[in-house]
């Protein structure tokens, strides 16, 4: 062991840098290309994620009003869940006969707004 430490050592000392590096095998080398392409697929998906979230974060900031009405309503229930309980709890007292009727004069309503 001591004889290796002063292979290394006079090594650099003479050339100024370590000792080359063996050739891998065939084996070797096909082990080191899967993991250089892994490491392209990982760098490559780490850049869609990115991309993806930056892109939902300016389409976040514009309000979304291109999205269905659904969507709309569930991003509303998302920051608003109180707000959203709310008006579960008035729909659940007024029963669904009110329920059918408020619905017969909001939907006319709504359709109208979404022009």
């Amino acid at each position: 062991m001591a004889t290796t430490s002063s292979t290394s050592a006079s090594s650099v000392s003479q050339g100024g840098s370590l000792a080359a590096v063996p050739q891998p095998t065939e084996a070797q080398q096909r082990v080191l290309e899967r993991i250089a392409a892994q490491r392209d697929r990982l760098h490559a998906r780490r850049t869609a994620r990115m991309q993806a979230m930056a892109l939902a974060r300016h389409e976040q900031g514009l309000g979304g009003t291109d999205e269905s009405l659904a969507l709309r309503a569930a991003a509303f229930a998302r920051e608003h869940p109180l707000a959203v309980a709310a008006m579960a709890a008035v729909a659940v007292v007024a029963g669904p006969r009110r329920l059918i009727r408020w619905a017969g004069v909001a939907l006319p309503l709504l359709m109208r707004l979404r022009r």
